[in-house]
């Protein structure tokens, strides 16, 4: 980037920070000079470029030292910092290549979200916890931003750049040994969870001991999803797709019954209408991609592609309501959406490239939409419990969590037990006026009955929407160490039928009649509606093909062998909970569909029996931590001011020494996960107090770790 991109990126994260331009200054001496007349208090700063030794194989990756330009650095201690070796300078080709600039240009408001995969930072301690601001050049060697240590590490965190907090120091070989030890401890964890004797078709670690390992195995060995080639964007394959065309046809439906129609806009967005309303572009901006050339041509003006479609859809609000009578306007897509995640992509939970339904209504009145806010939330709440069985959590966001520009944001928020974080499942938000005003979406007031012209009103606004979030949500609620685990209503194959105890002593002709009457069974009950099949394949036998489909999550299983008919039975085998139930041949048709009700009904009830007993309603600070460190969520009586919301998140991050870790560990901060609707009793104004800063609590709030 420019220099003065550097300073628009820096804007767009709010950062204002003092910039003042000199001479061209090739070292650091000629660099101090330059400052001299800069009467605030600085402390300079230097940016390093090393390049470690490569496999031939692998792309050159570029390592970025920020320190003070007084700490003590070399290519040793890199070395030792990031866990390489051979580091040596990088040449000016290398730099210009990497970052486009001049090695004497390099800081690091060099690294873009473009070229951060190619760039590890190595930040030296020293500035991390430094006082005063600090010099760096803004990708130009004549001109110097001044910068908090805190502002560096936003803009950092922005671009998605892998940093490292290192000390150059004879600390170095402790921090070292004690990443050893860490990876070590890891690696026996891991050996821990490996299950013994595991096929090699199945899972093989435990999920409640190595969760991110079990998860990307019960999604890619249970056939419903792949990776691609472009990171953070996967493959859904038939087994998942089903899952969202059942959620799709059900939300469908019953929006429609409220009038909701369906529409499709374009999926690009003009940078001028994307700017257009600033507080709700400043939310996404982080996240928002960009196309910038056509063919070999650069475009006139770069065009986002949509993070959401607000500012897409409302222009055209603005053109097609023009009277009280064009109101209410209720339309729906089925679209996709992209937001370029660089905080650790995880398949259906945090996506670069994500399907949805989005709503956008426009009302009359405040009253016409906040009925409508809360009659969606609750068809989000009958997906997750009626289709998914999974419990969740109706409640209103706070107001630093609401949703960008919008005025009120309903949510229902779910729990995954082996975390014990928190999820967002679907919103629902009242926008209010504030769209209308910035879109001129306006209508007379029908009401007005006096003389001249009739006022205009601005019209009332909602947005709502779900993601293929829900099916990350229910996967990780309902799978085992055996594989995925599907409630029946939304599995793609309900039953399956497997052919048992047909060996060499077995006659054709009773091999010839348990194949028909297997035909017979799965004809029949998809004559009643179940989806089901038959496993008739010859090569593997029933002990495998049980693994098979245990592993793909179908919630039955009918056994069905020469000595079954004999007896005129099938033998019933439950996914969820490997319970055997003989059912007779006559009643298949009529006790299976009961059974995967119950099945169903039994798999909401264990997950709710679980986020239950999760939920600790506390009020002592004291309790607070340990709470969420047995895998809790907490309810607390809360101020619901956003300073202590943010102190609550930054307590809560800190071990016991009250040293910061980071947020990747077990131990991240807590944030409010939503105000529910349905309050204990017991806030009395001016008798309970805050749990966090002990002013006047006025609601019970859930908090958590979350995703």
């Amino acid at each position: 980037m420019t220099s003065e991109d550097v300073l628009t990126a820096l804007k767009s994260l709010k950062i204002y920070a003092a910039t003042i331009a000199h001479d061209t200054t090739p070292n650091a001496q000629a660099w101090r000079e330059a400052l001299l007349s800069h009467s605030t208090p600085f402390i300079l700063s230097k940016t390093l470029a090393f390049k470690p030794k490569t496999p031939k194989s692998d792309t050159p990756v570029l390592i970025l030292v920020v320190a003070l330009e007084s700490t003590d650095t070399n290519a040793a201690a890199v070395n030792k910092v990031m866990n390489v070796k051979d580091s040596r300078f990088a040449t000016p080709e290398l730099v210009k290549d990497r970052l486009g600039v001049a090695p004497d240009d390099v800081s690091p408001l060099s690294i873009t979200s473009a070229n951060a995969s190619a760039i590890r930072v190595a930040l030296d301690s020293k500035l991390v916890t430094s006082a005063k601001p600090i010099a760096f050049h803004p990708s130009a060697s004549n001109k110097t931003v001044f910068l908090t240590s805190a502002q560096l590490q936003n803009y950092l965190e922005s671009t998605g750049v892998e940093v490292v907090t290192a000390e150059f120091s004879a600390a170095t070989l402790a921090l070292v040994a004690s990443s050893e030890a860490t990876k070590a401890s890891s690696k026996k964890v891991k050996e821990d969870a490996k299950i013994e004797g595991a096929a090699l078709i199945g899972i093989d670690v435990k999920k409640e001991q190595d969760f991110p390992n079990w998860y990307r195995q019960v999604l890619t060995k249970g056939d419903i999803l792949d990776y691609y080639d472009v990171s953070g964007c996967y493959i859904m394959k038939p087994g998942s797709y089903h899952i969202w065309e059942t959620i799709q046809k059900f939300f469908d439906g019953e929006i429609k019954k409220l009038g909701v129609e369906n529409a499709y806009f374009p999926m690009f967005v003009s940078s001028k209408a994307l700017e257009k309303e600033k507080d709700h572009v400043e939310g996404f901006a982080p996240e928002v991609a960009w196309v910038t050339r056509a063919g070999s041509s650069d475009l006139e003006e770069p065009i986002a592609i949509r993070p959401t479609s607000e500012t897409v859809m409302y222009p055209y609000y603005a053109k097609w309501i023009r009277s009280h009578r064009d109101l209410p306007l209720k339309i729906n897509q089925w679209n996709s959406v992209v937001r370029w995640e660089f905080k650790h992509p995880q398949p259906f939970l945090r996506t670069r490239e994500f399907l949805w339904q989005e709503g956008h209504t426009a009302f009359l009145t405040e009253k016409e939409a906040m009925e409508e806010v809360y009659t969606i939330l609750d068809l989000y709440r009958q997906i997750y419990e009626d289709l998914l069985a999974v419990p969740v959590i109706k409640g209103i966001k706070s107001e630093k969590e609401k949703f960008a520009g919008g005025l009120k944001t309903t949510t229902v928020e779910g729990f995954i037990p082996t975390t014990g974080r928190g999820i967002q499942g679907g919103t629902s938000h009242c926008l209010g006026q504030n769209f209308s005003k910035m879109f001129g979406i306006t209508v007379e007031d029908p009401k007005f009955n006096g003389e001249g012209e009739k006022p205009k009103l601005h019209v009332w606004q909602n947005s709502w929407g779900i993601t293929t979030r829900t099916i990350g949500v229910m996967i990780m609620t309902h799978g085992d160490d055996k594989g995925l685990v599907f409630p029946p209503r939304v599995a793609n194959t309900q039953v399956i039928v497997i052919p048992c105890g047909i060996n060499a002593k077995v006659t054709d002709d009773d091999r010839n009649a348990v194949e028909y009457r297997i035909s017979r069974i799965v004809s029949d009950l998809c004559a009643v509606g179940v989806r089901a099949k038959s496993d008739m394949r010859d090569l593997h036998s029933p002990g495998y093909k049980f693994n098979h489909w245990e592993l793909r999550g179908v919630p039955l299983r009918i056994e069905f062998g020469p000595g079954d008919m004999k007896k005129s039975q099938v033998l019933s085998v439950r996914r969820d909970n490997g319970v055997k139930t003989p059912i007779a041949l006559s009643n298949v048709e009529i006790e299976v569909p009961k059974l995967l009700e119950t099945i169903q009904s039994d798999m909401f009830i264990k997950a709710k029996t679980v986020f239950d007993s999760r939920i600790k309603q506390i009020t002592e600070w004291e309790k607070f931590v340990p709470a969420l460190d047995s895998k809790n969520v907490v309810l607390v009586p809360w101020c619901e001011r956003d300073d202590c919301e943010d102190n609550i998140k930054e307590r809560s991050s800190r071990q016991p020494d009250d040293t910061a870790v980071d947020e990747k560990a077990p131990s991240m901060g807590a944030k409010s996960l939503c105000i529910p609707f349905d309050q204990p009793e017991g806030i009395v104004k001016g008798k309970m107090k805050c749990v966090a800063c002990n002013q006047d609590a006025s609601v019970w709030c859930l908090f958590g770790r979350s995703y």
